[in-house]
């Protein structure tokens, strides 16, 4: 098992997946860690729907957009389709602060993934009013992002540059994946 530091380095998006069921307590696991996330005023907004019935997971598929940058190539087939989904979704009244709850929260659940072997992709390109109507998400709820978790069936490459954000495919169909370097974005004590 690795540790955090490991799993912060080595983490990439997956858009393919074995199909490979990830265990129950496994999945509840993840869960408990975006529970525990921190949040603002203690307000606990965010709550979890969490996809893993073969037949639900192709009616959120439906709802999803995969990787602009790689499109349609890195649409995932239905043989390396994720095998669970969280949606995360956010109870107004309780915060005002969706975006910075949800990032702590699903953090949460992606290095946690990563440490169990267990790819994931955050997917902020969804229909979320396809979501809230097929899965019944009450109205006082907002879909704020989904996770697709799984087995992975790809490694991505890190590609440390500072000229370049688009992640690309090469001639063999591996991910690249670059990442501005530390220089490039770390300012000290003043801009």
């Amino acid at each position: 098992m690795m540790d955090i530091r490991e799993a912060i380095r080595s983490r990439r998006t997956v858009r393919r997946f074995e199909q490979q069921s990830i265990p129950e307590p496994v999945l509840l696991d993840l869960l408990e860690g975006a529970r525990l996330a921190p949040s603002a005023a203690n307000l606990q907004p965010l709550e979890f729907l969490l996809i893993d019935e073969p037949a639900r997971r192709e009616a959120l598929f439906a709802h999803l957009k995969w990787g602009a940058y790689v499109k349609p190539r890195r649409d995932p087939e239905p043989d390396q389709r994720p095998t669970a989904y969280v949606v995360a979704l956010w109870a107004r009244e309780r915060s005002s602060f969706p975006q910075w709850e949800a990032g702590a929260a699903l953090q949460s659940i992606i290095l946690a993934a990563a440490e169990q072997g267990i790819a994931t992709c955050w997917l902020g390109g969804i229909d979320r009013d396809g979501i809230r109507s097929d899965f019944g998400v009450p109205d006082d709820r907002d879909v704020i992002g989904v996770i697709a978790l799984g087995y992975p069936a790809e490694a991505p490459v890190l590609e440390e540059r500072d000229d370049e954000v688009k992640y690309w495919l090469d001639d063999d169909d591996v991910l690249h994946v670059p990442k501005r370097s530390l220089g490039a974005v770390l300012h000290r004590n003043r801009y």
